[in-house]
């Protein structure tokens, strides 16, 4: 991926507009990505109900490893080569195992509409994540609307939780910061082979750790099976660690991460109507009027 097609351009060139077929493609699986993105929290949360969160994070990840790698031998398709090793094991880390891990365990005491408000920054944060790996300078504006987004987020969690900042709300900052690294080298390999196969070989890659981690976890947390459990575990697991990644990451080589980004604004308002209709979850007005400002600042961001 050339510098001239990173997130972030502050000079005149942009992102090439693709072809309309091609960019219609694009936007519509991008949009999949957003729509099954928007789910995880909710389904993180009936999984929750009948596992533990170690096993619930690691049994989502081997079984997710098991259907790419199953997909990857079937069409034989041939290692990833040795440059491209180190941004897998970003997205590896981020994607994989740092983002479910910490936004599951925020999700034992928080709520998924709370939470879906904080990770409503992720766009912004991959942006910033996408100028700073890239080596671009963005203007003024951009880094003023990054700041208002976060000093948004920041205003709400704390609100939230009477002044002061809880274990949760660091374990969904620290998910955002993670999670952007993934994006962002997901987005750079995107351009060198399918999106299916960066999230498939980043899966496969930790299968070693993640396999013998999920038998562990079975034997030491408690478990029920549940509807709610088995939904939400399949979900988190098939949904959103691999298919709805497999169509974000071909959805962002079509159109670019910039036009894939905006898409990505809608997400938290999505997870607030699934809290609502799933969860039955109460949230007062802070919850959208946050959503609505930090899309706002990220929109910004998209046009600086």
């Amino acid at each position: 991926m050339k510098t001239q097609s990173s997130a972030i351009d502050s000079g005149p060139i942009a992102v090439p507009a693709p072809p309309a077929e091609r960019r219609a493609f694009g936007t519509a699986l991008a949009a999949l990505g957003v729509a099954a993105f928007s789910l995880t929290f909710p389904a993180t949360a009936w999984g929750l109900e009948g596992f533990g969160p170690w096993t619930l994070v690691t049994v989502r990840s081997a079984l997710a490893a098991l259907v790419a790698g199953g997909a990857l031998l079937a069409l034989k398709v041939r290692p990833p080569e040795r440059r491209q090793l180190r941004g897998l094991a970003v997205v590896a880390l981020g994607v994989v195992l740092g983002f479910p891990t910490l936004t599951t365990l925020a999700l034992r005491t928080s709520t998924t509409a709370h939470a879906a408000v904080v990770v409503g920054l992720l766009p912004l944060t991959t942006a910033v994540c996408s100028a700073l790996r890239t080596g671009h300078r963005p203007s003024r504006r951009f880094w003023l609307a990054a700041v208002a987004g976060a000093a948004a987020v920041l205003a709400f969690t704390a609100l939230q939780s009477g002044g002061a900042l809880t274990a949760a709300d660091g374990c969904l900052f620290a998910a955002l910061l993670v999670c952007a690294a993934g994006y962002t080298e997901g987005g750079l390999l995107a351009r060198e082979m399918p999106g299916w196969q960066v999230i498939g070989w980043a899966l496969v890659l930790c299968l070693p750790l993640t396999l013998p981690a999920a038998a562990l976890a079975l034997s030491y947390e408690p478990f029920t099976v549940t509807a709610h459990g088995v939904a939400g575990l399949l979900w988190v697991a098939l949904g959103s660690q691999f298919l709805g990644l497999v169509v974000w990451y071909r959805g962002m080589a079509a159109i670019g991460v910039p036009r894939a980004s905006q898409l990505q604004l809608a997400q938290p308002l999505l997870t607030l109507v699934w809290s609502a209709l799933l969860l039955g979850e109460h949230f007062t007005a802070a919850a959208p009027l946050t959503a609505v400002a930090v899309l706002v600042c990220i929109a910004v961001t998209q046009r600086s």
